[in-house]
């Protein structure tokens, strides 16, 4: 008996001893189980802290290089672009459709060298290039262009388009060649300031503006009337790291080969070894219209930005708000660090506000404008010319060559 109570004790301690083992798993178990859903909920709270933070505006910048603090252009611009960044708003807009365009002289670059960049190019290639033979009435335009712009005087007649003849002036190059052209082109003196060089031509505080913009997840793109190819070569060195070359838009210039004849480029396959070369013509003139042309078929939606500085400029702003978005206008009133004119400023101004637009004072939004290179008059006759002549007359000079085609 006493055998059996002993095996009785014995077998309840085993049952006791099983019971907690096997309760000791569970209990590790459970635990682990706790301790998981803490590194859960915590991994939740960091994404949700991440995607909190993803979802503020990307922009942290409270002002541009280059513009005063109180700019209003610039507070209207920092704003908008907030809106459109914040994933909170109603007007937010994904990355990528943020899009920018810009016009390119008297906007990004100086238009006043004295005349836009390409009518530069025009008279450097009729006139200063021994290397080329032009048309005579050709040659004897641009020459009396050259000291109509620099001296005064009467206004010279152009035999054809300023376009048509610069055209032709780079007819068999090949892009490359006209390439290499505009780059020794760029190291050229410009006429009006001192020491200055065409490479030299953007405006500081636009450049700063593209900046910020890209920083904010925009695509900038340049929507100009003069040539691409030009174009992409000249602001290569200064936007090329916020505009790449394919985000280039502007006039284009025909193209065929040697072996081609009167074939149709549609028609025709060219052989190994011929070169595509300008064919001296003009095929796509960008301005007005065209702009808005040049943005359906490159974009193929609307930019919710665009920039101008002239009557050229106003369908593509028009074009933009339509669809949502915003467009500035650059006024050239500024006469101490650049070559401005009053009157234009002042009527394109009222022009802009008749249709919603809203414009940027280059003399009091801009702290600079080129940087240290020093305004100088065109010529001793061309200073004495412009104070006889009203502001107006002088800007319909400049800005009446373009009309011509």
């Amino acid at each position: 008996m006493k055998k059996r109570i002993l095996a009785i004790i014995a077998a309840a301690a085993l049952m006791l001893s099983a019971a907690a083992c096997s309760k000791a798993p569970e209990s590790k178990n459970t635990s682990t189980t706790a301790s998981s859903s803490v590194s859960d909920s915590s991994a939740d709270k960091k994404a949700d802290d991440s995607k909190q933070k993803d979802s503020q505006p990307e922009n942290k910048t409270t002002s541009f290089e280059y513009w005063t603090e109180d700019s209003p252009a610039m507070k209207s611009i920092m704003a908008y672009v907030s809106e459109v960044t914040d994933e909170k708003s109603d007007k937010f807009v994904p990355a990528e459709k943020r899009i920018a365009v810009f016009d390119s002289d008297g906007t990004l670059y100086g238009e006043l060298f004295p005349t836009y960049v390409d009518q530069c190019l025009m008279i450097h290639r009729l006139v200063h290039d021994d290397t080329y033979k032009g048309v005579d009435e050709d040659v004897s335009y641009c020459k009396a262009l050259e000291q109509y712009l620099l001296n005064g005087g009467e206004k010279p007649k152009a035999p054809r388009s300023s376009g048509d003849i610069i055209a032709e002036a780079f007819k068999g190059f090949t892009v490359e060649e006209y390439c290499d052209y505009i780059r020794k082109f760029m190291s050229e003196p410009v006429a009006g300031f001192e020491n200055m060089t065409y490479a030299d031509g953007y405006y500081k505080p636009m450049v700063s503006l593209i900046k910020y913009l890209t920083e904010n997840g925009f695509k900038v793109y340049i929507n100009s009337g003069a040539e691409v190819n030009m174009l992409r070569e000249l602001s290569k060195d200064v936007l090329g790291e916020y505009i790449p070359s394919y985000q280039v838009l502007g006039t284009r210039y025909g193209f065929n080969t040697a072996g081609q004849g009167d074939t149709k480029a549609r028609d025709y396959t060219p052989t190994a070894d011929e070169k595509i070369v300008f064919d001296g013509t003009v095929k796509f003139k960008n301005l007005k219209l065209n702009k808005v042309v040049s943005i359906i078929n490159d974009l193929g939606f609307s930019p919710l930005l665009a920039f101008g500085n002239s009557s050229g400029d106003l369908a593509m702003g028009q074009y933009v708000m339509q669809h949502g978005g915003k467009a500035y206008m650059l006024l050239c009133d500024d006469l101490e660090r650049d070559h401005g004119n009053l009157d234009t400023a002042a009527s394109f101004k009222e022009e802009c506000d008749k249709l919603g637009m809203e414009t940027v004072s280059m003399k009091n939004e801009f702290t600079t404008i080129y940087g240290d290179f020093k305004l100088t008059p065109y010529s001793e006759t061309a200073e004495e010319s412009l104070k006889n002549k009203t502001h107006q007359e002088f800007s319909n000079v400049l800005f009446g060559f373009l009309k011509r085609f």
